[in-house]
């Protein structure tokens, strides 16, 4: 199965598995949560199997612990804009949250982890393409 093949269930919405549409379900599962109408065993079978139900949190998550072992190991937390880590475009994310808050739609809590590690919101290299941030 899926899960077993990939190592994970964060299925892709438009994957299709022996003629079933298993993206489109599992997003309509996800929907049923959110609403509060999903049936209980479909996800206690979910669960254990590891669904992510929130999938735009759990990929911040990730980026997140990415930037962390960026810091720790350049020591600083300003991504060249540029910079790739494990195959994730991790200073166009940074650059994507230096917007975010400049715009005042950033996840407060986010907000607070980025500074708490050293993120800097306005560089003097803000609009150059080149290395920095």
């Amino acid at each position: 199965n899926f899960q077993q093949r990939e190592g994970h269930s964060n299925v892709p919405a438009t994957h299709i598995e022996n003629d079933m549409k298993l993206g489109q379900w599992l997003n309509s599962q996800r929907r049923q949560k959110r609403k509060g109408k999903i049936d209980l065993g479909i996800k206690k079978r979910l669960d254990d199997i590891g669904v992510v139900w929130d999938v735009l949190s759990e990929q911040w998550e990730n980026n997140f612990h990415l930037l962390l072992r960026f810091q720790l190991r350049e020591g600083h937390s300003n991504v060249p804009r540029s910079h790739i880590e494990e195959g994730i475009k991790l200073g166009e994310w940074l650059k994507a949250q230096r917007q975010q808050k400049k715009k005042e739609k950033i996840n407060k809590g986010h907000e607070r982890r980025l500074e708490d590690v050293g993120v800097v919101w306005e560089t003097h290299l803000e609009n150059r393409d080149d290395d920095c941030c």
